[in-house]
């Protein structure tokens, strides 16, 4: 454990992930200043996808908001990989979700509260953050959600 927020993690019956490995050339985050960006992060639990699909038709909005969820405390992780510490955290800053959708779906904020509502369970004031929920045709894997955070750090000591 590293402080306050992993043991609030704990508190929740949550793990933080290894970071999942890149499946192209990127970086899962980059730190820029007292930023932290990560890349899109994929539901993935120990190396794969639990659900593949479109929202609206193979998996339904409530399996999806789980899956955000997921994508959330995989950012976490990312974040953690470049921060050190994630009590280093000043702010989430922004959270943009894109939900692999089926034509006729349209709740796709609803989906992301699951990374929106882990955010604040897990950091509080510091987890409430603006954000954009994007439907969209297809996702890398045909993963049915894809999760990005910006952060603001504490500035260095």
């Amino acid at each position: 454990m590293s402080g306050a927020v992993e043991a609030k993690l704990a508190e929740l019956g949550l793990t933080l992930p290894e970071v999942a490995a890149p499946l192209a050339a990127y970086q899962p985050a980059v730190r820029s200043g007292n930023h932290v960006f990560t890349a899109g992060q994929l539901p993935m639990v120990k190396g794969s996808l639990p659900l593949t699909g479109k929202v609206g038709a193979e998996v339904s909005p409530e399996q999806a908001k789980e899956l955000a969820a997921t994508c959330a405390l995989n950012a976490l992780a990312a974040v953690k990989s470049v921060a050190g510490d994630l009590d280093r955290i000043a702010r989430v800053v922004k959270v943009v979700g894109f939900i692999a959708s089926a034509p006729d779906f349209t709740a796709q904020p609803a989906v992301l509260n699951g990374a929106s509502e882990l955010l604040g369970e897990v950091l509080g004031d510091k987890g409430v953050h603006a954000r954009s929920a994007v439907g969209v045709a297809v996702l890398p894997l045909d993963a049915p959600v894809e999760v990005e955070i910006q952060v603001e750090l504490l500035p260095d000591a």
